[in-house]
């Protein structure tokens, strides 16, 4: 007892997080790569299986649908599981899913595009639930922070270099490397990740009900609202950022994938930042973040028409995006702290719709004929809803006993 008491103190003492945290953060960067890889190779993939562009984008479709409805069923399958063996499951099904798609038809593709789909928000939510066993309760919004950084790695590099990879080897190739990094992963979680998590040995393991019990706080579903309209805020401006940068900034095509990254490098900062300050205030984290993404949405549909303050908004837009997202795990394992496997599937899910009903909310506006510039100030509305309900939630928190 005295040994894991010394060993939690000196954890807790350390500036650095247990290696585990950073493995998860990598296995989630290998897997989110193959969601933001597709976009890049779109046409290839077309072309290749002989149907059309928009046939294609519906694999985008497929992969979010996974996510979305996916994501808590099998949370609820893993409850009785050691998380070494659900995480580890979780990537080879995901792994499993991609090999098998490229092996096969379109078809063939786009059902294992959906049960990738739900194989990555299954590893998403118990790598976030993971990693906050593996620290103290005081920095559960810092590795959480760690672990969805993967994401914006997978952003600015994964994305872009599988890309890059899959013009020298065909679409293929780039998620071949996908392939090999997830069971890398695996073998990473096999020699790092406990089956019994320090400190948490002795806690009873949640049950269904348990967990089924925790998601009807609406506490919760008012920190997925926040989730879905944030998310949606930035996420709408992103998706037509290459457009805007060409249509209406007109710079040189070569040039934008290096805005596009800018995103993702302040996006990585935001989390940096927003893991720092989230533990202990969650909530200036949440709304200095809704208004930052407010003020710099409206900003950018200015900024977009002069290219030398484009770069800086673009910028300072990934940082506030990414600012609130540890705030916002944060609050959920905090509200669900006894139940928390299907709080954080469940938390995973409210992300990917948010980034799901940017196409629906840019195309109402879009066919009324106004110009693309809308969908910025679309996402400054979104942010701006969101602050009413974070307010709401530091309100409920004030009042805890």
């Amino acid at each position: 007892m005295t040994g894991t008491t010394t060993e939690t103190s000196r954890k807790s003492m350390s500036g650095r997080l247990p290696a585990g945290v950073y493995l998860l953060g990598f296995c989630l960067f290998a897997m989110g790569s193959a969601e933001f890889l597709l976009a890049g190779v779109l046409p290839a993939v077309a072309a290749d299986l002989d149907v059309s562009l928009p046939s294609a984008g519906y694999l985008i479709t497929a992969f979010a649908l996974g996510v979305v409805i996916g994501g808590p069923p099998f949370a609820v399958l893993s409850l009785r599981w050691p998380r070494r063996t659900a995480l580890m499951a979780a990537q080879g099904v995901f792994a499993a899913s991609i090999a098998a798609g490229l092996l096969g038809d379109y078809t063939v593709l786009l059902l294992t595009r959906a049960v990738a789909g739900v194989a990555y928000a299954g590893f998403f939510a118990v790598a976030t639930v993971t990693a906050i066993s593996l620290v103290n309760s005081d920095r559960n919004a810092r590795a959480s922070g760690v672990v969805v950084s993967g994401l914006s790695v997978a952003m600015v590099a994964g994305g872009p270099a599988g890309t890059l990879l899959s013009h020298f080897t065909q679409w293929r190739g780039g998620f071949w490397a996908v392939v090999a990094l997830t069971l890398a992963g695996i073998v990473g979680c096999l020699l790092m990740i406990p089956n019994a998590n320090p400190g948490h040995a002795s806690a009873a393991r949640p049950t269904v009900s348990q967990e089924l019990a925790a998601i009807r706080d609406p506490r919760l579903w008012g920190i997925w609202a926040i989730t879905i309209l944030t998310t949606a805020a930035y996420m709408v401006t992103y998706n037509y950022l290459a457009a805007m940068l060409s249509d209406i900034t007109r710079l040189m095509e070569a040039w934008i994938p290096a805005v596009l990254a800018l995103f993702g490098i302040g996006a990585f900062i935001g989390l940096s930042v927003g893991g720092r300050i989230s533990d202990r205030r969650p909530h200036a984290a949440m709304l200095s973040g809704a208004a930052a993404i407010a003020i710099l949405s409206a900003g950018l549909a200015l900024a977009i028409h002069q290219s030398r303050a484009v770069a800086p908004t673009v910028f300072l837009l990934g940082i506030a995006a990414f600012v609130l997202n540890p705030a916002l795990y944060g609050r959920v394992f905090a509200l669900a702290a006894h139940a928390p496997t299907l709080a954080g599937a469940t938390t995973v899910s409210a992300f990917q719709l948010g980034i799901s009903i940017t196409p629906a909310l840019a195309g109402i506006v879009l066919t009324q004929g106004v110009g693309l510039t809308v969908v910025c100030v679309v996402g400054a509305v979104l942010a701006i809803s969101a602050i009413p309900l974070i307010l709401v939630d530091r309100a409920h928190e004030g009042r805890r006993p």
